[in-house]
């Protein structure tokens, strides 16, 4: 996600490196390759073009402190300007209903009916929700077992009417359905279309003035850059909608459609999907995205997904262990599950302050912890309790259960016992201290360039 933009933005502020100040022609200079860095990210070249403007204005009414380079100080101008961009502010989703009521929208293939279960499942773990998903599509095939697989997956009910091809009836049904049996947040699933046509919008529209939603929820597709931007404007002219949800963010999108939207269409982007998986679902931070596009790292958003992994009992249980030599395999397994738990691998990586740029090029599979798994799952329990047992003759076997070699085997057991002797000596932060020792772990499935 960004890499490319953040790459040519990072050449573009090198030409006022050693520079001694600012100047209307090295600004210039540096703005014109901004600009096409933005262009070349398919963002919209009206919105390219009051950016740079902006950023020019601010940059040469500024005075350079003695401390502060110029190159620094153009970093900062870009940074705020792209967080303003995007929206400023965190915006927070309306919730006020009795119950709330929430219409989605947008195109086939955006990602509407996923989106509609991460929301729900979100809504219902963080938020302390009863939600009821809602089908409404009634004319693509399988549109309403589909969503009931989703519900399946959250456990959270799918309110259908499998004959009934009116959507407005349909909507009002759920509705007092979820007053009926407590249900306090009700999600409406709606039909796309491949293309934005007359007949589309109408149902919708006479939806949602039927059921008047407390949120009117725009779905894109990010990957489709700045078609997403105009179906997003054509949409908003139409519904009026009140927030966008950009899917596939961890796809190879230039991300165009995420620093143009908002501009276009004046409505706040509110959730960004990164990943398949139902819990693949960030609040969007416009300030931590520019931190992210401009190689700062996001700090924040990686200690926010450790602490909803994170188990207070657990930590404390593993401290008493480690205090008495006793942290074990079983306890090693539970360590890379909730790792892996936190999402996609490199994405992870990539919020670490200038670890970014250093692996762009680095291939992390996302299955790059399976065969440490493997290995640990082919132990025994006695094995994987007491490791000291672990005999030649316990390996081989070990090896062959895991389809992995005695090498690999013995590699995994030393570097085991090398992190349990420093999480011992570290008891007070045993989690930072394995997260150290993994970084250095040769994964099967990463592979470094040239290699």
């Amino acid at each position: 996600m960004f890499e490319n933009l953040s790459d040519r933005l990072d050449r573009s502020f090198k030409i006022l490196k050693g520079e001694g100040k600012i100047t209307e022609i090295n600004v210039a200079e540096t703005l014109k390759d901004v600009r096409r860095a933005l262009l070349d990210a398919d963002v919209n070249y009206k919105v390219a073009k009051t950016f740079t403007d902006t950023v020019k204005k601010k940059a040469l009414g500024m005075n350079v402190l003695t401390a502060v380079k110029p190159g620094q100080l153009m970093v900062k101008i870009v940074h705020d300007e792209l967080a303003e961009l995007m929206g400023g502010d965190t915006v927070e989703i309306n919730l006020k209903g009795h119950p709330s009521v929430i219409l989605m929208s947008g195109l086939q293939g955006s990602g509407k009916t996923t989106f509609s279960g991460k929301l729900a499942n979100r809504l219902k773990t963080k938020g302390n929700k009863n939600p009821l998903l809602v089908a409404c599509d009634v004319y693509r095939p399988a549109a309403i077992e589909q969503l009931k697989v989703v519900g399946e997956q959250i456990g959270v009910p799918v309110y259908t009417e499998p004959e009934n091809k009116n959507v407005v009836e349909i909507a009002q049904h759920a509705i007092q359905e979820a007053k009926a049996k407590g249900y306090d947040l009700v999600i409406v699933d709606t039909a796309g279309r491949l293309a934005v046509d007359e007949e589309m919008m109408t149902e919708i529209k006479n939806l949602k003035d039927a059921i008047q939603p407390d949120e009117t929820l725009f779905v894109v597709d990010s990957m489709t850059g700045q078609d997403a931007v105009n179906t997003a404007k054509e949409f908003n002219d139409r519904l009026d909608f009140d927030g966008v949800i950009l899917t596939k963010l961890d796809g190879d999108t230039r991300g165009g459609a995420a620093l143009s939207i908002r501009t276009v269409v004046s409505k706040p982007i509110m959730f960004i999907g990164t990943g398949e998986k139902m819990d693949a679902l960030d609040v969007f931070h416009p300030s931590r995205m520019a931190d992210r596009i401009l190689g700062m790292g996001d700090v924040v958003s990686l200690v926010e997904r450790a602490q909803e992994q994170f188990d207070e009992e657990e930590a404390r249980r593993l401290q008493k262990k480690i205090q008495k030599n006793k942290f074990d395999f079983n306890d090693f397994l539970g360590q890379i599950e909730q790792i892996k738990k936190m999402g996609n691998i490199k994405e992870l990586a990539g919020m670490i302050p200038g670890v970014g740029k250093a692996i762009k090029d680095i291939d992390i599979d996302d299955n790059a912890f399976n065969g440490i798994e493997a290995i640990i799952r082919s132990m025994t329990p006695k094995e994987r309790t007491n490791p000291e047992i672990l005999n030649t003759s316990r390996k081989n076997r070990i090896a062959k259960g895991s389809g992995t070699s005695i090498q690999e085997v013995n590699r995994l057991i030393k570097q085991f016992d090398q992190t349990r002797k420093m999480m011992k000596m570290v008891t007070g932060n045993q989690m930072a201290s394995m997260m150290s020792r993994m970084k250095g772990m040769k994964l099967p499935g990463m592979k470094l360039p040239g290699m």
